[in-house]
């Protein structure tokens, strides 16, 4: 796959992906576990992950910083 997006906005394209995958694992989990999986399971969890991607990903580009910050100071070089 040729790359098409420049590198400025890999940061964001990386919040978006991870944040998309993330919600979507957790919301089909955690649906799963609250109403079964049946027939309109499907419905659900999408009903489920949008507004949890919605939230996911402004969260992730606000606390990703913060993570790198903190892992600077305690990961050693080497």
């Amino acid at each position: 796959m040729k790359p098409f997006l420049p590198r400025r906005l890999e940061p964001i394209a990386f919040g978006l992906l991870l944040s998309g995958m993330m919600s979507c694992i957790v919301s089909g989990l955690s649906t799963a576990i609250a109403s079964g999986v049946d027939a309109g399971f499907l419905i659900r969890w999408m009903a489920a992950w949008f507004p949890s991607w919605a939230v996911a990903f402004p969260a992730v580009l606000i606390v990703a910083p913060l993570v790198r910050r903190i892992l600077r100071g305690i990961v050693i070089e080497g």
